[in-house]
């Protein structure tokens, strides 16, 4: 086995339910109660396929240009292998960096979208982003500074967030991942993990396990192969396997063409 699979969990089970994952806490910026900054971004947001995941990463400010010469950007810009090594590299300095991730199933997020009202994607990327800063300050880090990527107007998300965390110095720019050092690594962290995910996706459909390609592409509805991966996997009665995000208008007007069952 791989080093990398030698890390897997020896129990693996599918994704059906939404998760958060938090690093070990740096005991020294605990006891010291050194300011800190922590940036915020996301993975997934725009797929038909798999988890959004949002994360955080935050350090003592006192390191902040220290930690920029680590060489973090944003992650759409690296590749694959860029962004395993710079995960890597938050792995081999958790005594002074901490992150966290929230992993928002596909069940979740199709189950969120066709409620009634609907729990949009906004909310849950808010939620999901207040509850890992929450996460953060229980664990008794000084946060002082917030940087966040917008999700819908950034005014109005400024607002939202200084409300819930009064003090807190909070940035909210378009582009923040490619800006500031701590959302570089956030998105770092997001988009590993949902790469992981994917990588090692395990069916909650046993019977697909060896037969279901996880040659999904992107997921984005414009990628060729994830048109072709949809085409080919499409089951006439019901539609798509659980992988799948059943509220994405891609998805819905494919399932239009599947077959009614009369009860």
């Amino acid at each position: 086995m791989s080093e990398e699979t030698d890390r897997l969990p020896s129990v693996r089970l599918p994704l059906s339910k939404s998760y958060t994952y938090v690093s070990p806490i740096p005991q020294s910026l605990v006891d010291s109660n050194e300011p800190c900054m922590l940036g915020v971004d996301e993975a997934g947001r725009g797929p038909c396929l798999g988890p959004m995941v949002y994360a955080v990463c935050y350090y003592p400010a006192s390191r902040h240009e220290e930690f920029k010469t680590l060489g973090f950007d944003d992650s759409k810009k690296l590749t694959e292998e860029r962004r395993v090594d710079l995960s890597k590299i938050i792995q081999q300095n958790l005594d002074w960096v901490g992150w966290a991730v929230h992993v928002i199933s596909p069940q979740d997020i199709s189950s969120n979208m066709f409620s009634r009202p609907p729990y949009n994607l906004n909310e849950m990327a808010h939620n999901a982003t207040m509850q890992l800063i929450r996460d953060v300050l229980n664990a008794k880090i000084n946060l002082t500074e917030i940087f966040v990527d917008p999700v819908g107007p950034s005014k109005s998300y400024k607002e939202k967030l200084c409300r819930y965390f009064p003090g807190i110095e909070i940035t909210v720019e378009p582009h923040a991942d490619a800006l500031y050092a701590s959302v570089s690594a956030a998105s770092i962290c997001a988009k590993v993990t949902r790469d992981q995910v994917l990588q090692y996706w395990i069916w909650l459909e046993p019977e697909l396990e060896d037969k279901v390609s996880k040659k999904f592409g992107s997921g984005y509805p414009s990628d060729p192969n994830t048109v072709r991966w949809l085409d080919k996997n499409e089951v006439p009665f019901f539609g798509f396997p659980s992988l799948i995000r059943f509220s994405w208008k891609t998805i819905s007007h494919r399932m239009e063409n599947t077959l009614d069952v009369q009860w």
